[in-house]
């Protein structure tokens, strides 16, 4: 008699074919919205309370003016695409089959701060997100770089990031 395997990278297979099965079946079980609540702490220190988490704060660092608190929205912003990158490695390489012994994301991104504090017009965000990926697996490379490409084509995050998307801010 031959065991199943039912984790994988310490995901849970079945939980993850289960999804996939639902999403087939009914394609409205695919479109999901997602939602925080922010609340202003006080000069630059805000939290963001989502689901039912414990709140995230947000500051500049002092060098900025804040009180170097928590990390700020930029850091998060870089951390937010790091984790949904982790997920995509971690979720595709366990449908593939790959064992990953080890995953590490180092990002950074570039901006100027000109246009935040209005000393010029222009883009007021990253000029560009580096993420450097290095995985401990004994899968072939190949199989490595197929890994990536997938998780290239399918970051929410990422993808966000590198489109143009509405941004609707309504004053209310």
């Amino acid at each position: 008699m031959t065991e199943t395997a039912t984790r994988l990278n310490d995901v849970d297979i079945a939980a993850v074919g289960q999804l996939v099965e639902a999403i087939q079946a009914d394609d409205s079980k695919a479109q999901t919205t997602w939602a925080a609540h922010v609340q202003w702490n006080g000069a630059f220190a805000s939290e963001a309370r989502v689901r039912n988490f414990s709140p995230i704060g947000s500051d500049e660092p002092a060098a900025l003016g804040g009180g170097d608190t928590a990390p700020n929205p930029v850091e998060q912003l870089l951390g937010a695409l790091g984790n949904c990158l982790a997920v995509g490695y971690a979720a595709n390489a366990t449908v593939a089959g790959i064992e990953l012994k080890d995953l590490r994301i180092d990002l950074k991104g570039d901006l100027d701060l000109r246009v935040f504090l209005g000393l010029a017009e222009g883009h007021a965000g990253f000029s560009s997100i580096t993420a450097n990926v290095t995985i401990d697996s004994d899968a072939p490379r190949e199989k490595l770089d197929e890994l990536h490409a997938k998780v290239q084509a399918s970051s929410p995050v990422g993808h966000t990031l590198g489109s143009a998307v509405p941004v609707d801010i309504v004053l209310r």
